[in-house]
């Protein structure tokens, strides 16, 4: 597979038309069909070696004709073997009829599977196409399976899971291994899909790379490779200024941490130098904590209006523990022509008056990023966040272009989308960094990437890597301050590969 494909992130109505593009290039669709099979047939064999009968699962399209091939495959290896088939074999079309006549082992009805001890099941049901509720037949398959704890092997995706969404669809298999083809799609890395993959094999069947980038947009999964070139290495001659300085706006008195750890972070992530702008009654609080991080304090607007006459002042990030209300809102206006992440509060505050925001970036030119979770998302985005036919690339996309801002969904499955509609999903972040105070330090690194002059996209793209390169650095018992010390620097040579995919 070329370099091009490993970060792709492929839609089900993409792969479909590189699949019938590949075939008008005079590539044979059933050649295509017995190298998936193969693959599927080979990973089988490479993983459960010692299975006592492998269990095909064939559905009723090009899904299913993948199973007929691996099981003729498994058959001809002298493996243990029975084939389940939902619907009537005899109406199958095309290259999946042409596998089921290829495989000459007794068919079963799927109604009549009942799960054996030391059945290993491959599931080649349904696809990454699926767009409603599997059948009955197949949930209460699925059922019987999911209770006996049979490891699955899924073609393509789990049935039952959407490939544009990652939604389920009535119900879905929990595969202990996935094997897909050319690229992956998003309901491999969108939750809750993701939970229900297992390990990730996407497996080259032979389709060029220039039939797969003809097709597809601006989605990648979120790796160095989309924002490497903007991170360049130290100068030897650079100074502090030079490397950036980020302003982060703490809150009053009784809630200054968040802003805290968003200026560590960002001093960690490498900016050259950093200010926590403080407001007067919250100066001793910030000032006991503070050491490498400087102090200035600010309590009005025509504060901020004088001190931003200073060109040095690379980024800002306005949002943790600041509150919510008419100053969030005044100081995120002021700010939008310059680079800015709106985080929490500042999010918050404009949910009654989103119109003068989005109008003001707009109008500004500023390098701005917005990092909401889904309360916040539906705060601000009420009629994006409700839509239901929407996947979570598509809301954050749709965001994207109202808002004139780059995007941060944020989550598990965080995503990151920009006005023009590139977009990455995120991939390597662990589950414990949902703890108290993570989300600050996301925004510290973003703040970082800003000052030293990284677009906004790439900026955020690059700072949810490593935020989640930092949790599993920082290991299970995270909290914010040790992510803070865990910061990977930008060091590709030594960058760890995204374990859960094998390309």
């Amino acid at each position: 597979m070329g370099e091009a494909l490993r970060d792709l992130l492929v839609t089900p109505a993409e792969m479909a038309a590189i699949d019938e593009d590949a075939v008008h290039s005079g590539i044979e669709s059933f050649s295509l069909m017995c190298s998936a099979g193969m693959a599927v047939s080979a990973a089988a064999l490479r993983l459960f070696p010692s299975a006592s009968r492998f269990v095909v699962l064939c559905g009723p399209g090009n899904n299913g004709g993948d199973g007929y091939v691996a099981a003729a495959a498994l058959a001809e290896s002298g493996a243990s073997l029975a084939v389940f088939a939902l619907g009537d074999v005899g109406k199958l079309k095309g290259d999946a009829a042409r596998a089921r006549a290829a495989y000459a082992g007794e068919i079963q009805a799927i109604g009549t599977y009942e799960p054996q001890a030391g059945d290993v099941v491959i599931d080649a049901l349904f696809g990454a196409g699926l767009a409603r509720d599997l059948p009955d037949e197949v949930q209460e398959a699925i059922r019987r399976v999911e209770d006996s704890r049979r490891p699955v092997i899924a073609v393509d995706l789990p049935s039952g899971i959407d490939g544009r969404s990652g939604e389920i669809r009535g119900a879905s298999f929990t595969a202990a291994h996935t094997v897909t083809f050319m690229a992956a799609k998003p309901g491999h890395l969108l939750l809750p899909g993701r939970t229900r993959c297992g390990t990730l094999e996407v497996f080259d069947i032979g389709i060029p790379d220039r039939v797969v980038r003809a097709r597809t947009g601006d989605l990648r999964i979120n790796t160095p490779a989309v924002w490497q070139q903007h991170a360049s290495g130290l100068d030897p001659a650079t100074h502090k200024y030079k490397r950036g300085h980020l302003a982060v706006f703490s809150g009053p008195q009784i809630s200054t941490g968040a802003a805290r750890l968003s200026a560590m972070a960002g001093l960690n992530a490498g900016a050259g130098l950093v200010t926590l702008v403080s407001p007067p009654d919250a100066i001793a609080a910030n000032a006991a904590h503070l050491t490498a991080v400087m102090l200035k304090e600010m309590g009005k607007t025509g504060d901020l209006a004088a001190w931003l006459k200073d060109r040095r002042l690379g980024a800002f990030v306005l949002g943790p523990g600041f509150g919510v209300g008419k100053k969030a809102r005044a100081f995120a206006l002021m700010l939008c022509g310059r680079a800015l992440v709106l985080d929490a509060d500042a999010v918050t505050s404009f949910k009654e008056r989103r119109t003068d925001l989005f109008n003001t970036i707009a109008m500004e030119g500023g390098q701005v990023v917005m990092t909401p979770h889904e309360g916040e998302f539906a705060r601000l985005f009420p009629e994006i966040a409700a839509d239901t036919a929407l996947s979570k690339i598509e809301k954050a996309q749709a965001a994207a272009k109202l808002s004139h801002a780059v995007i941060l969904y944020k989550g598990p499955d965080t995503v990151v989308a920009a006005p023009s509609g590139r977009t990455v999903v995120n991939a390597n972040a662990p589950p414990w960094l949902a703890t108290a105070g993570s989300g600050d330090v996301l925004t510290g690194i973003i703040g970082a990437h800003l000052a030293q002059g990284m677009p906004a996209f790439e900026a955020a793209a690059a700072a949810v890597w490593r935020h989640g390169e930092a949790g599993m650095r920082a290991g299970q018992g995270a909290t914010a301050e040790t992510l803070v010390a865990n910061i990977p620097p930008f060091d590709y040579s030594a960058t760890r590969p995204m374990g859960r995919v094998a390309l």
